[in-house]
């Protein structure tokens, strides 16, 4: 496949089937801001709960989208989604976000997970990167500095998986029913740090600057493991792993936000550094987590594989991750596995019924029809962002308008 001819295609699943599917069925006319679930049917749960990661997600994915090309529905969009954050999500009286509202935008989970703290400053910085926005850029950096002052463990380093409303200690820690109830995971690190990266690129102050050092520092010393090819997922304060489980696609993107971070802090040692990290993280995905369909698996152990499903996000990080290391080496292997990636999410996930795409598919690739099409964590932010990184990366010209 041709740049030219992957571009076509990029711009087209970009602005019709993900972008144009939540402009056209997600925003909530009657309570405001955007409905919290739909399932794969498009059957609207009008009760669920809305999470402060989609609200986040869909910030930044439409304040990217009007930053890259322009146009109302975007802005709107972007607009809709700041105006809820500030009204529904943020705690008035103890700084911070909210984990979750109800339907009608009530706090129903007060707890301050980092995680989505970290979502907040992403997409803040985001928005105002696109419009200007004084007051997103003072409230981006109002939160990084919250978060350095509750969140940040000053004796190990690192980040604390989540706080209660007032900014105490919680022993309520993990982000799911499927996450360790641990101090601290991966997960968690790797958005603070996407969140920094974000936030260094419109306000370079050196108190940010000494932060993102030192937290590109922290991943590779305590998270990524000693071979360099894997994250742990879960540790104590201490940094003692507390999990054998390989996610694949954390992997893959990983390897390229690190470089990214790297690349934006404008440290030449760190860049250095990083950089060989980042194309073994993607070697060793390339090697062990890919399926003869071009999809890369979920999940495994020592032992071999333990989810052989292919979920929508890691697909749509091993496309840029991919082509990230095949901008590090060279190496058409990397180009190959990129475009794989890309051919096997349109071949499999891309929903050409009701738009977006399915949470993913099973071994047999037959989509998981039972999962939602938009839900607290599925959302336009993964699949937008593998197409905006491509675009850019892909055409020279949109790199300055881009990064």
């Amino acid at each position: 496949m041709t740049s030219e001819q992957w571009l076509l295609e990029l711009e087209d699943e970009l602005k019709e089937n993900i972008l144009g599917f939540w402009l056209k069925h997600t925003l909530d006319e009657e309570r405001g801001g955007f409905l919290g679930k739909i399932d794969n049917n498009m059957q609207i749960n009008p009760q669920a709960e809305k999470s402060l990661v989609l609200n986040a997600r869909i910030l930044w994915s439409f304040a990217s989208a009007y930053r890259m090309y322009g146009g109302g529905d975007y802005l709107m969009m972007a607009d809709r989604a700041y105006a809820f954050l500030k009204e529904a999500f943020k705690d008035k009286e103890y700084g911070g976000y909210y984990w979750m509202v109800d339907a009608s935008g009530a706090p129903s989970q007060l707890k301050k997970q980092v995680y989505g703290q970290a979502f907040v400053i992403y997409a803040l910085a985001e928005y105002h990167h696109a419009t200007g926005n004084k007051e997103a850029l003072e409230e981006a950096v109002s939160l990084f500095r919250l978060l350095e002052q509750h969140g940040y463990d000053p004796e190990y380093t690192g980040y604390i998986e989540a706080l209660a409303r007032d900014w105490q200690p919680t022993e309520e820690l993990s982000l799911s029913a499927k996450d360790m109830n641990e101090k601290k995971s991966m997960n968690t690190h790797l958005h603070v740090l996407e969140a920094y990266t974000g936030l260094y690129r419109v306000w370079k102050e050196e108190e940010l600057r000494v932060k993102l050092a030192e937290l590109i520092g922290t991943m590779i010393d305590h998270i990524v493991d000693d071979k360099g090819q894997h994250f742990h997922l879960f540790l104590d304060e201490a940094w003692n792993v507390k999990s054998e489980t390989v996610s694949y696609g954390h992997d893959i993107e990983g390897s390229w936000l690190l470089f990214e971070a790297a690349e934006v802090l404008g440290d030449e040692a760190v860049l250095a550094r990083v950089r060989g990290v980042a194309v073994s993280m993607a070697e060793a995905v390339l090697d062990e987590g890919i399926a003869a369909d071009g999809g890369i698996w979920n999940e495994a152990e020592p032992h071999g594989l333990v989810n052989e499903n292919k979920d929508w996000w890691p697909q749509a990080e091993a496309v840029v991750g991919f082509y990230n290391a095949y901008q590090l080496t060279g190496e058409e292997k990397y180009l190959e596995a990129s475009q794989n990636a890309w051919s096997f999410i349109r071949n499999h996930l891309a929903d050409p019924e009701h738009g977006e795409w399915f949470w993913g598919v099973d071994k047999d690739l037959k989509p998981l029809k039972h999962e939602p099409k938009i839900s607290a964590w599925k959302c336009p932010y993964h699949n937008s962002r593998s197409c905006f990184e491509l675009i850019t990366r892909l055409t020279p010209s949109a790199k300055e308008t881009h990064v």
